[in-house]
């Protein structure tokens, strides 16, 4: 029986309009052709695991531009890269009545800050999981192994959504359930399924 439903933030709760940021860069000179290659370079993962500060990472990313970028209008292209997925937080909103509601992220802490602030994460969820607090992300192990350790939870009885297939099998490798998110409609057919009972709005979703 699953009594905890836990949400991934970028990509399920919240739509990614990374294209403008990307085309910005490129605008300034520096080289996007690679994307993967690029976050390489800037070590994304290390700032979401808290190593690098969101401000640090900032820098480094000016530092690569071959004409100078405005730190502020920056700070602000890296922060205005989301919108609100009005059907996920709807759903979790709904589930948090009956289930007990949690949020895991891969995130830094400019975003963090920036995203509660404006979204009010610690009001939908009984409980946050942000990486960069963590010290690790998905699709390791660690993160989600802290995430039981800090709100007791029971592998089996518990439900991950995200839109990342590694994630989802980082998720599914520690025992849990979980969903691979692609839309709203489908995602509500699979908690279904596992026996999860939706809020009567998206009961029929």
């Amino acid at each position: 029986m699953i009594r905890n439903v836990v949400f991934d933030i970028g990509g399920v709760l919240l739509r990614l309009r990374y294209q403008p940021f990307i085309e910005y860069l490129a605008g300034a000179g520096i080289d996007m052709t690679n994307l993967p290659r690029w976050l390489e370079q800037v070590d994304l993962a290390a700032h979401e695991r808290g190593e690098i500060s969101g401000e640090a990472l900032l820098r480094r990313i000016a530092a690569m531009a071959r004409r100078p970028l405005d730190p502020a209008e920056l700070r602000d292209r890296w922060l205005d890269m989301f919108d609100r997925a009005h059907e996920m937080f709807d759903l979790a909103a709904g589930l948090k009545q009956e289930y007990r509601v949690l949020l895991l992220s891969n995130i830094g802490d400019l975003h963090w800050t920036h995203l509660n602030a404006l979204y009010g994460f610690d009001d939908l969820a009984h409980g946050v999981v942000a990486s960069f607090r963590i010290g690790a992300i998905k699709p390791s192990a660690a993160i989600y192994r802290a995430t039981e350790r800090m709100f007791g939870l029971e592998p089996a009885s518990t439900v991950f959504i995200d839109d990342l297939p590694p994630n989802v099998a980082g998720a599914q490798a520690c025992g849990w359930q979980a969903i691979h998110h692609r839309d709203a409609v489908e995602t509500c057919r699979q908690l279904r399924a596992l026996g999860v009972r939706l809020p009567t709005p998206l009961a029929g979703a």
